[in-house]
């Protein structure tokens, strides 16, 4: 198992600036999320689908969630988007579905007014009844990157 370790959570802190309690939650609240987390753990990773289930279920935003795999120095494992160790479906360079030209015209704006981030494609993805991680395939296809990740990640 690779940690999130101290030089990672610096690194991170210089590219991103997330707040220390992101979801303003009480100490009760950070202890059982903690806790939740801790018991959701596959392998000492937290897969970003699980994150998800665990900030809706909490009723929770996904950035506290994300938060506390860092303060537990957890790493977060099969982003949806494929921008990191994914085990289901990787990124397959050599074959992927066809975009529509509406879709490519979208992320081309998005990225235009550098609103390109994993809650964008999610929305995309969802508009246009695509699995989020086809919109990424074009992204990545494209040579652009997503940012703002929901859990805090990149």
């Amino acid at each position: 198992m690779l940690n999130f370790s101290e030089t990672d959570k610096k690194k991170k802190s210089e590219r991103i600036q997330i707040q220390e309690n992101p979801g303003d939650l009480s100490n009760e609240s950070l202890l059982e999320l903690e806790s939740v987390v801790k018991g959701l753990l596959k392998d000492g990773y937290l897969s970003c689908p699980v994150a998800w289930v665990i900030a809706r279920k909490s009723n929770v935003s996904k950035i506290a969630v994300g938060n506390i795999a860092d303060k537990l120095g957890v790493r977060i494992i099969n982003c949806q988007l494929g921008c990191f160790k994914v085990e289901k479906t990787p990124y397959n360079k050599t074959s992927r579905e066809t975009i529509s030209s509406e879709v490519i015209t979208t992320i081309k704006s998005l990225k235009e007014s550098d609103q390109l981030t994993c809650a964008k494609v999610f929305d995309l993805a969802q508009q246009y009844k695509l699995k989020p991680i086809l919109i990424a395939d074009e992204i990545n296809f494209m040579g652009l990157k997503i940012h703002g990740c929901q859990l805090g990640c990149f």
